[in-house]
């Protein structure tokens, strides 16, 4: 019975129909948000409802198209003037915008319940939430470009939903000034590529590049279009040294900050990964990638140590976490680059969705932290065993060590990590059993990396070009980047051993501030000019 009712669902669907289904999603959610002009107050349970029916249209959207998908494969269709793209990076992407979706609207309607504008609330959000289901589907520069300027606008009118929150009011400033040098980075390479290739259509101008790199032909026009898509999505995933309005707009109401850093952060690698032909056709762009992506990385990591904010470590985390995405992309790692822009997504709004809770647990705790004991054998032991554990998950996987180059220094901080855990339990007072399950960990972390890794590239193989040794230059960043997280690591590792020292205090400080580099954000945008009333509002000096 099941096998002939998947026969008439896969009888019965085409190109056609799954377009409606799909754009049926977003259209339900800007119509939730037209309807929050009507009822933009207290209790508005038309649009509560509609929210939710919107959000459950759009999981339902996604189950459907991706079974067609899987029979089918990839596909593209215009309906009602709009080139849509499916295939597997916009069905993951619209499944888990769909998932996170649901569960920040439904989030959202108890949070807010009472507030005198919660209808006005909920239609911002919807309006955001259709903005980015369009992003992931859209088969043209043009519908490309409308919905990314649409989700930044959206998520704007969210940030300054409360005019009486004075530093989101500053960060929302900083942003929307971030975001629209964006916007024209990616209009100009938006201009470049349709100049370039004489077309909009995406799969006409991958095709194109393909062919191309078959003769050796890459322009200079082409070579700017590529950086100008490296700094739209560096720009929209707050990378350094603009990373400073995310930190601060944490001010904004919680369900806001869940679908910030869940979902409109990922605009950055998602349009890397959608663009991976155009950055490995590129000599220059995904060089700049790597350096700005790998930087903020480890930059945003070492501040997350020493915050004592849950909200701003969250934020900071973020930061690191689309600067990892980012250099991923640059590296030509896009299914790892995928699989940890997801993975990160339902780890974020899990995480600021339930940052009371978290606060509450914190206190409640009971259990003491183990003492290190700071014995160099016990610290080298765990290194090695961390060494072990990875070089046996890489060859059961069959990874190459030559070959896979890129993959393999990925690994290699995935090492790091390891040897991070490792040594807090072996170089402790605790007993056997905190080893046991350190080492049960390990293994876990390492068996998931490589075998969602391995599942996630099976996925996007047909959407992604093929694979190339990396150059000489990119061959000696990585080595710096595995430098630079292999001696952050050994610092992390040791400093328990002289944490009480003056001066390891003193850089925790300046680490704390971020380096002072939001100031210098401030100063260039024009923020410290703005200063707060005896009324609270936002004032110019």
């Amino acid at each position: 019975m099941f096998y002939q009712l998947c026969g008439t669902i896969k009888l019965v669907m085409n190109s056609e129909l799954i377009a409606s289904i799909l754009l049926f999603a977003p259209t339900v959610f800007a119509i939730t948000s037209i309807a929050s002009w009507y009822q933009p107050g207290l209790r508005p349970s038309f649009i509560k409802a509609a929210g939710i029916a919107s959000s459950l249209i759009s999981i339902i959207a996604a189950a459907i198209s991706g079974f067609f998908i899987a029979q089918n494969g990839h596909t593209e269709f215009a309906a009602f003037g709009l080139g849509i793209r499916l295939d597997s990076l916009s069905i993951v992407m619209f499944s888990m915008i769909a998932l996170i979706g649901f569960v920040v609207v439904r989030f959202s309607s108890n949070y807010l319940d009472g507030d005198a504008r919660q209808g006005r609330f909920l239609g911002r959000m919807a309006a955001t939430i259709a903005s980015v289901q369009l992003l992931v589907l859209s088969g043209t520069l043009s519908l490309l470009l409308i919905s990314w300027i649409l989700a930044s606008m959206s998520l704007h009118r969210l940030l300054v939903f409360y005019t009486d929150r004075i530093v989101a009011q500053i960060a929302a400033r900083k942003k929307f000034i971030v975001a629209r040098i964006g916007d024209i980075c990616l209009l100009g390479a938006s201009l470049l590529l349709y100049f370039e290739f004489g077309t909009g259509n995406l799969e006409m101008i991958f095709q194109a590049i393909d062919d191309n790199l078959l003769n050796g032909m890459v322009s200079t026009r082409f070579e700017m279009a590529a950086l100008l898509i490296a700094l739209a999505a560096l720009l929209k995933s707050a990378q350094f040294p603009t990373h400073g309005w995310l930190i601060e707009v944490m001010e904004t109401p919680t369900p806001v900050s869940a679908l910030l850093h869940a979902g409109l952060l990922n605009a950055g690698p998602f349009l890397l990964i959608r663009m991976a032909f155009i950055l490995e056709a590129s000599t220059y762009a995904p060089l700049v990638i790597i350096v700005i992506g790998g930087f903020t990385a480890l930059f945003a990591s070492v501040v997350f140590l020493t915050q004592t904010s849950i909200k701003t470590a969250l934020g900071y985390s973020s930061v690191a976490h689309m600067g990892f995405s980012l250099m991923l992309c640059g590296l030509g790692l896009y299914p790892a680059a995928l699989l940890h822009l997801v993975a990160h997504s339902f780890y974020k709004a899990h995480s600021f969705l339930s940052s009371g809770s978290v606060i509450d647990l914190k206190r409640a705790s009971k259990v003491e932290k183990t003492k290190r004991t700071g014995n160099p054998y016990r610290i080298l032991l765990g290194i090695v065993l961390a060494m072990l554990v990875y070089l046996a998950f890489a060859f059961l996987w069959g990874v190459n060590l030559t070959d896979e180059l890129a993959l393999v220094a990925i690994g290699g901080i995935i090492v790091m990590g390891l040897s991070t855990l490792f040594t807090s339990a072996i170089d402790s007072n605790g007993s056997m059993a905190l080893v046991f399950r350190a080492s049960l960990l390990a293994m876990i972390v390492a068996a998931a990396f490589f075998t969602l890794e391995s599942g996630t590239h099976h996925l996007l193989f047909a959407e992604l070009p093929r694979a190339t040794i990396p150059s000489l230059v990119t061959r000696i960043l990585i080595s710096l980047i595995l430098l630079s997280f292999g001696a952050i690591s050994f610092i992390q590792i040791l400093a328990p051993t002289f944490n009480s020292n003056p001066k390891y205090r003193a850089i925790a400080v300046h680490l704390r501030n971020g380096l002072y580099a939001n100031a210098l954000f401030d100063r260039w945008v024009g923020a410290l000019k703005y200063g707060i009333s005896q009324k609270g509002q936002v004032e110019t000096d």
